[in-house]
C-alpha cells in the first residue's frame, strides 16, 4: 500500500513539473506564470485539477473561415469591391481595426439601436415571425422562463412552415436549460447544439472558454446582436435585480453577413458541418449606407482581438471615450491607454453598474478605480437596477455595440462580437443614449480608503482572480 502512494505522488509531482513548465511557456504574463508555478510545485494535488479546468488561454483546432478559405477569402474581397468605405474624412485606426478583425470595413450598413429589453425583443421576434427562409441564433444564456418559452413558439411556429432553423447555447451559460426544452426543438426539426456539442471528454477542460455571443440572423437580410441574452430578467422581470438596463442593435447591410460568417464558424467548431452552401449570401446596401464591420474575438484568435480592439479605439480618440460595461477588471495595457487619454484631456469616462451581479467581479473593479482617478478617467455608477449594455463611443465617429466587456475574460477567454460603426449618426444615437444614461448615475468621488470596510478588505483579494473573472 505504502508503495501505491509513493508511486502516486511522485506522479502528481511528476505532472505538476511538467503543467509548470507549460505555464511558464503559454502564460500570457510573467505574474501569471509565476502564480500558476508556485501554485503547481506547492500543493499540486490541488493545482493540477484547478490548471486542467483553468489554466488553457488557447483553443486549438477551431476554424476562422474568414482566414483559412479561398471562397471565403473571395468573397470578403468581393465585398471589399462592392461596398467601399465612405470614411466621413476620418480613418484612424481603420487599417488596425480590419486586420484585427480579419474583415473589411465596408458601406452600405444599417443601424437601429434597441434600448431595454421591450424595444430588442421586439425586434427580434418580429424577425423571426417574418422569416421566410432560415434563422440563425446563439445565445450565452437561454432560460425556460416566459419569454424563454415565448422565443421556443415562435421558432417552432417558423419551423412549422418550412424555415430551416438552427441554434447555438452555450453549455456554462445554459447550464440550468432543461433537456426537455432543447429536446422539444429538436424534435420539430430545428438544428440546436451546445457551441461545444462535439467535443467529447475534453469539453470538461473548457470550462474557462465560453461563447458569450448573442446573434440572430434572418435570411441573410437583418441581423441583430448586443448585450441581451434570452430570459425574464432582460425585460425586468426578477424582483432580485430590478430594471434591466441594456443595449441590443439591429444590422442591416454586408455587416449582417460578417455577422453571418461569424455564426458559420461557430456552427462549424460545434458540429464540424460547413453551412455556408446552406444559406444566402445576399448582397444588398441599406439605404443608409453608414460604414461599419463586425469583429469577433475569442480564445482561437492569433492575436489578443479584444485587448486590440480596446487599445486601438482609445488610441484614436482627440476628444472623448466612453465606455459602457457591467465589468471592469481591464488588462494593464489597457489601463495604460485609458490614462494617457485621460492626461492628454480628453473626456474618458466609464459607465458602470451601482449594484453587483457578480460580487467578486464587482469588488476587483474597485482595486483599479484610484490609479485611473489620479489620471482623469472619470467612472459613473448607473443607479436603477443593473447595467449590463456593453457600448463604446468615441468622438463623433465611432460607435460599437456588442457582448464584449471591458474585463480580461471578455478581451481574452470568451468568443465575443462588437458591431463597430464608422458614422456620425450612429455616433449621435448613441451619444443620446449615454446622456440619458449618465443622468441616471452618479459619479465616484471616493478613494478605496473611503469605500466600506468590506470593499477596502476584499477588492483587492478579488483583484487577484483577475485573469479568470
Amino acid at each position: 500500500m505504502a508503495s501505491i502512494f509513493v508511486f502516486l505522488f511522485v506522479l502528481a509531482e511528476a505532472l505538476a513539473v511538467v503543467l509548470a513548465f507549460r505555464a511558464m511557456t503559454w502564460s500570457r504574463t510573467p505574474q501569471g506564470a509565476v502564480a500558476w508555478v508556485v501554485f503547481l510545485i506547492s500543493a499540486p494535488y490541488i493545482a493540477i485539477v484547478s490548471y486542467l479546468f483553468l489554466g488553457h488561454s488557447r483553443i486549438r483546432g477551431y476554424v476562422v473561415a474568414r482566414r483559412e478559405y479561398e471562397e471565403i477569402l473571395t468573397g470578403v474581397e468581393a465585398a471589399r469591391v462592392t461596398f467601399p468605405p465612405r470614411c466621413d474624412g476620418r480613418t484612424e485606426g481603420l487599417a488596425a481595426l480590419e486586420t484585427i478583425a480579419a474583415s473589411p470595413v465596408l458601406s452600405g450598413n444599417g443601424f437601429e439601436l434597441l434600448v431595454n429589453g421591450d424595444e430588442t425583443f421586439d425586434a427580434m421576434f418580429a424577425a423571426i415571425d417574418g422569416a421566410q427562409t432560415y434563422i440563425l441564433l446563439q445565445s450565452y444564456i437561454i432560460r425556460d422562463d416566459q419569454i424563454g418559452r415565448d422565443l421556443k413558439t415562435r421558432l417552432i411556429a417558423a419551423r412549422n412552415r418550412g424555415v430551416q432553423v438552427y441554434v447555438l447555447y452555450d453549455s456554462i451559460g445554459c447550464s440550468r436549460l432543461p433537456n426537455a426544452y432543447v429536446k422539444e426543438l429538436s424534435d420539430i426539426g430545428v438544428r440546436i447544439y451546445d457551441s461545444n456539442a462535439l467535443r467529447g471528454p475534453t469539453k470538461r477542460f473548457q470550462l474557462n472558454f465560453r461563447n458569450h455571443r448573442k446573434t440572430l440572423v434572418v435570411d441573410g437580410m437583418t441581423g441583430f446582436t448586443g448585450g441581451l441574452n434570452i430570459g425574464d430578467e432582460y425585460l425586468g422581470r426578477d424582483p432580485k435585480v430590478g430594471p434591466w438596463r441594456d443595449t441590443h442593435c439591429l444590422l442591416r447591410g454586408p455587416i449582417v453577413l460578417q455577422l453571418q460568417l461569424a455564426f458559420c464558424e461557430d456552427w462549424h467548431w460545434a458540429t464540424q458541418e460547413y453551412l455556408y452552401d446552406q444559406i444566402d449570401w445576399p448582397r444588398e446596401a441599406a439605404p443608409e449606407s453608414r460604414d461599419a464591420l463586425l469583429l469577433t474575438s475569442g480564445p482561437a484568435d492569433e492575436m489578443e482581438t479584444g485587448n486590440l480592439f480596446f487599445n486601438t479605439t482609445i488610441s484614436t480618440a482627440r476628444r472623448r471615450i466612453w465606455i459602457a460595461s457591467p465589468y471592469f477588471v481591464p488588462d494593464p495595457d489597457i489601463i495604460t491607454a485609458l490614462k494617457v487619454a485621460a492626461l492628454k484631456g480628453l473626456d474618458v469616462r466609464i459607465l458602470l453598474p451601482a449594484n453587483a451581479d457578480h460580487w467578486v467581479t464587482w469588488l476587483a473593479a474597485f482595486a483599479y478605480f484610484d490609479e485611473l482617478r489620479t489620471a482623469g478617467v472619470q467612472f459613473w455608477f448607473y443607479e436603477p437596477g443593473f447595467m449590463h449594455q456593453k457600448v463604446v463611443l468615441i468622438d463623433n465617429s465611432l460607435a460599437s455595440v456588442g457582448t464584449m466587456n471591458l474585463d480580461s475574460r471578455s478581451c481574452r477567454l470568451n468568443f465575443e462580437a462588437v458591431a463597430i460603426f464608422l458614422d456620425s449618426t450612429v455616433a449621435e444615437d448613441i451619444e443620446i443614449m449615454f446622456k440619458e444614461d449618465f443622468a441616471r448615475a452618479y459619479p465616484l468621488e471616493k478613494t478605496i480608503m473611503e469605500q466600506p470596510v468590506f470593499i477596502r478588505l476584499l477588492a483587492p483579494f478579488a483583484r487577484l482572480f483577475a485573469p479568470l473573472l
